[in-house]
């Protein structure tokens, strides 16, 4: 896939991987926008990236959705590249947590509802340009959960079974379906705590583009590979070993 002079939207564009995609790709030559919840950190953004186009919208809400699509279809309708990068934790237990159901509509609406709908909505406009493809990051963890996040699991369980899906139903389109399972990486997703085997933000995104840009469609960054092979053979053991781990 080519990774340059395209029109590409990243969704949780404002920080993390997110943000490291946009530093990359507007340097490549692409026109990037982004979209978070934060208008402090799209501001920021666009301070760090002046090239850069911002969104605030709350994409766990299907209005939020249909207004970020609206904004792009009359703004930047050569868009030609959807990456689905959203995505909120919640680090909690199951049973004694009285907010669980809440908290579990806020990740399912985020982590998967808003990749469905956006699929869905930019699909007609994708294929009308050149180059067209969606990216969905998802985890690999959806090979071996981690038992502290017991919705996130299920949510990027549910991203990969879809993206499998949708490639194949694709396939006499247009448009490319790619998912990316990422390792454990250094964001502030993890507060300051992230584990020590977790990789940067850059190595994972140039890991991710290089990979992209070679044709991949089922791309493994870090050590989500060996967790994949170890899964196949021993399931209970991958599961012990991903929850050894801290965060």
């Amino acid at each position: 896939m080519r990774l340059t002079k395209n029109t590409i939207l990243i969704t949780g564009g404002s920080s993390g991987i997110g943000l490291e995609l946009c530093r990359v790709l507007i340097a490549k030559g692409n026109q990037v926008l982004i979209c978070g919840r934060s208008e402090e950190k799209l501001a920021q953004a666009r301070v760090s990236y002046p090239a850069v186009q911002t969104f605030c919208c709350d994409l766990s809400q299907q209005l939020g959705r249909e207004k970020l699509f609206a904004w792009v279809a009359a703004h930047f309708p050569a868009c030609n590249v959807l990456i689905n990068n959203a995505a909120i934790v919640h680090r909690t237990d199951f049973y004694t947590d009285p907010d669980m159901i809440a908290k579990a509509e806020r990740e399912i609406q985020t982590n998967l509802m808003a990749p469905i709908a956006l699929t869905k909505l930019f699909m007609p406009l994708l294929e009308k340009n050149a180059n067209a493809a969606i990216i969905n990051i998802s985890s690999g963890l959806v090979y071996a959960p981690k038992a502290i996040y017991p919705i996130y699991n299920a949510t990027k369980a549910a991203l990969h079974a879809l993206s499998q899906v949708l490639r194949h139903q694709l396939q006499a389109r247009p448009v490319r379906l790619i998912e990316v399972m990422m390792t454990v990486v250094d964001t502030p997703w993890h507060k300051g705590k992230a584990p020590a085997m977790a990789i940067s933000a850059e190595k994972a995104v140039y890991e991710t583009l290089k990979k992209i840009e070679k044709g991949q469609e089922e791309i493994k960054i870090g050590q989500v590979n060996k967790l994949y092979l170890l899964s196949r053979l021993s399931p209970g053991l991958a599961f012990r070993l991903i929850n050894r781990a801290t965060a």
